[in-house]
C-alpha cells in the first residue's frame, strides 16, 4: 500500500510542472467565466456546478447566453455538438494512449479538454512513473484548475469594478504557450507545421466561423496517412 502511494506521489510530482501553463490560463479563464455568470445572476454555486458537471470550456461561455434566453432544447443540442465536435477527433487519436488504463479510463475520457489533450498526446511519463498515474494527475489537475478559477470568479464577481473586456483572450494565449512548449521538441515540429497548414487551408476555404471541424478532419486524415513517416522522424530526432 505504501509503495503504491509513493508511486502516485511520484506521478504527481512529474505531472504538475507540465500543467503549470494550463494552471495560469485556466485560472484567468475560469475567473472570467465566474464573473460573467455572476453578472447574469448565477452565483458561485451554479458556476462551479456547471464547470464540474458540464466542463465544456468554450461551450460554457456559450451556455451563458442559452441560460438567459428562451430555452430551445434542439438549438442547445445542435450548438453543443458543433462547438464540441472536435472532441470526436481527440477521442479517436487517444485510443492507443488510453487503452488498458483500467478503472481510471472513464474519468480520463470525462475530463478530456483541449489543453489536457495537448499534454497527454505529446508527453510520455518519465522513467519509473506509471502511465495510468501520470495521465490521471494531468487530467485531474487541469480539471481542478478550471473549477478553482470558476469558484474564484463567482466569489469576486461583485467586487470587480474594472473593465474586463478581452479577458477571454487568455484562452488564445494559453494555446500559444502550449504550442511553443511542444515546438521545443524537434520531433513534434512536423506535426505542428501540418496542423498550422490544415488550419490555414480550412480558414481560406470555410472562413473563420466554420473552420474548426474541417481543419480537425483534415488534420486527422493527414496524420493517419503520414503516421508511419512521422513516427520515423520522431525516432530519428530522439
Amino acid at each position: 500500500m505504501e509503495q503504491r502511494a509513493a508511486a502516485r506521489r511520484a506521478a504527481l510530482r512529474a505531472a504538475f510542472p507540465a500543467t503549470v501553463p494550463v494552471l495560469t490560463g485556466f485560472l484567468c479563464l475560469g475567473i472570467a467565466y465566474g464573473v460573467l455568470m455572476e453578472t447574469k445572476g448565477y452565483g458561485p454555486l451554479w458556476s462551479v456546478l456547471m464547470s464540474a458537471i458540464a466542463f465544456g470550456g468554450s461551450m460554457q461561455f456559450v451556455a451563458i447566453t442559452l441560460l438567459t434566453a428562451v430555452f430551445d432544447p434542439l438549438q442547445a443540442f445542435l450548438l453543443s455538438v458543433m462547438v464540441n465536435a472536435r472532441h470526436i477527433f481527440y477521442g479517436l487519436s487517444l485510443l492507443d494512449k488510453y487503452r488498458g488504463l483500467g478503472k481510471v479510463r472513464p474519468f480520463l475520457i470525462y475530463v478530456l479538454c483541449d489543453e489536457t489533450f495537448s499534454l497527454v498526446s505529446t508527453l510520455e511519463p518519465p522513467e519509473g512513473v506509471e502511465r495510468k498515474d501520470f495521465y490521471f494527475w494531468i487530467s485531474l489537475l487541469d480539471y481542478a484548475y478550471w473549477i478553482a478559477g470558476t469558484a474564484l470568479g463567482g466569489l469576486v464577481g461583485n467586487l470587480i469594478t474594472f473593465d474586463t473586456t478581452g479577458l477571454d483572450f487568455a484562452l488564445t494565449a494559453l494555446f500559444v504557450v502550449l504550442f511553443l512548449e511542444q515546438w521545443k521538441k524537434r520531433a513534434n515540429r512536423p506535426a505542428g507545421l501540418l496542423g498550422m497548414a490544415c488550419a490555414a487551408a480550412a480558414l481560406a476555404v470555410f472562413g473563420a466561423d466554420n473552420l474548426v471541424i474541417p481543419a480537425m478532419a483534415l488534420i486527422l486524415v493527414l496524420l493517419l496517412v503520414l503516421r508511419s513517416r512521422l513516427d520515423r522522424g520522431e525516432e530519428a530526432a530522439s
